[in-house]
């Protein structure tokens, strides 16, 4: 033991570690690669894979090029790539812009997962993945450290998701609360930094926690910036924590601290129960491009086109059977294209029904005013009705009804929509399919560019770096 580590394990027996946060930054310095079973790994790559995809596609989305002119204005050191663009920016930047990409098509890895295979609404992967890829350039980590990093603060953030009770309909969004402080244990986890110094970094970030759903509710690009806050604040709040700063002692469970703050009715006991014996993470993969309360009304118009020989023409009227509360969420508003579209159109259950009944999928390529002018589009829109006519218990159901002029009635209902790696998986050919249509509606990245990466992902814990990883997804030019 040198001096200064020798120093540090003193400081850190003098300074209040005896709490929730304290007992997790131990977690976090001291967990290692070998506390990872095969399937938590393999879920790992799977949704770096699909991120890489969602961030390909993502450059294309309304509002992108103003956030990466103003990372360029900002300037600072070149530490760390946005992907896409090739430019490279100090790292909390870097991850900024590359977080606001991924969530702009809402089709990034989401749900919470926690004990027994329950399930909380959130959206993890947007905020930790960027923030791995950009602070293990900075730090030129190997592949193996950025597998540990983003596993490590994966779980956390699963974990405060559960914890929290987040409620979807609540006014705040978590993107930008239990992201801060999870991706906060991916950035300082790949900084090398210790028990004290994780304890501080969550402290500085409890500061720097906030979201509102209304971003969504009235359907503007600001949706995507708490994630994108929350990755890049993940990072400042890491290297202030290596700086010296300090923060409050216990900022997960303490008095004003995470719990105490925003949460509603929280649970202490989920973060820590099994703590390294069991590894959490997002657990869906999206198959459609648009919010999840949507998706089991799409997959019944998915299953609906592909059972039967539609004809548009012969549909009186399509009702849609929600709960309740679907009906009054976002996603039950009467759609209109507004000023953000590709806003409008990921959030509307009506607008992704009627996609769905005309191509049996959604994905970026429909969130365009092309499409939402396209006048098959207006006449579909105009035949279907929402009914809250579920029982208010259920969550994540819906039944589709298509009245057709002859009288006869095409009816099927989703209790489990797509892509819940539990109850409805896609396949691995599903995920890859997704992936590479994502690169190619991106435009910037080949399909040889798209399989190598997905070559090296898969072996990602025997790479030294992840420069061949990240030139893959950035213009030759730049390198």
């Amino acid at each position: 033991m040198t001096a200064q580590t020798a120093e540090a394990a003193g400081l850190e027996n003098s300074v209040e570690m005896d709490n929730m946060t304290g007992t997790v930054a131990r977690h976090v310095a001291d967990t290692g690669f070998e506390a990872f079973d095969t399937g938590t790994v393999d879920r790992a790559k799977i949704r770096i894979i699909d991120s890489l995809g969602t961030i390909a596609a993502g450059h294309r989305a309304q509002g992108n090029d103003a956030v990466l002119d103003l990372a360029r204005r900002w300037g600072g050191a070149q530490e760390s790539s946005v992907l896409v663009h090739g430019v490279r920016l100090p790292a909390h930047n870097a991850a900024m812009v590359n977080a606001v990409m991924m969530r702009s098509y809402d089709f990034e890895p989401i749900g919470a997962e926690h004990e027994d295979h329950t399930q909380s609404a959130a959206h993890i992967s947007g905020t930790t993945v960027p923030v791995a890829l950009a602070v293990a350039e900075q730090q030129r980590s190997s592949g193996r450290d950025l597998l540990t990093a983003l596993i490590v603060g994966d779980d956390l953030t699963s974990r405060l998701a559960a914890a929290s009770g987040f409620d979807v309909y609540s006014g705040q969004d978590n993107t930008g609360t239990v992201n801060g402080l999870g991706g906060t244990a991916v950035a300082a986890k790949l900084m090398g930094l210790d028990a004290l110094q994780i304890r501080n970094a969550l402290g500085i970030a409890v500061n720097q926690l906030s979201g509102t759903v209304a971003n969504i509710f009235d359907q503007t690009l600001a949706f995507k910036l708490p994630i994108a806050f929350a990755a890049r604040n993940s990072i400042v709040s890491a290297e202030l924590a290596r700086a010296g700063f300090t923060g409050p002692a216990d900022a997960i469970a303490g008095r004003h601290g995470f719990l105490d703050m925003y949460c509603s009715s929280p649970a202490p006991e989920k973060v820590t129960r099994h703590l390294g014996e069991a590894f959490y993470a997002d657990c869906v993969i999206k198959p459609w491009a648009s919010c999840r309360a949507s998706h089991p009304s799409l997959d019944a118009c998915v299953r609906l086109a592909t059972e039967n020989r539609l004809n548009e023409e012969e549909i009186e009227e399509i009702l849609i059977h929600v709960t309740p509360r679907t009906l009054k969420g976002f996603v039950g508003q009467p759609f209109a294209i507004g000023e953000c579209p590709e806003v409008s159109g990921a959030f509307s259950i009506r607008f992704t029904a009627a996609t769905a009944l005309m191509y049996r999928t959604v994905r970026p390529e429909h969130l365009t005013l092309a499409h939402m002018q396209d006048p098959r589009l207006l006449r579909l829109l105009e035949k279907i009705r929402l009914v809250d006519s579920l029982p208010p218990a259920e969550s994540l159901t819906a039944e589709v009804e298509l009245l057709l002029r002859d009288g006869s009635v095409l009816r099927t209902r989703t209790d489990v929509p797509m892509g819940d790696i539990y109850a409805s998986p896609l396949s691995e050919a599903e995920i890859l399919d997704k992936y590479y249509a994502n690169a190619e509606f991106g435009g910037r990245t080949s399909r040889g560019n798209a399989e190598e990466a997905v070559r090296l992902v898969q072996r990602l814990e025997e790479l030294d770096s992840l420069a061949p990883l990240i030139k893959l997804f950035t213009p030759d030019l730049q390198h």
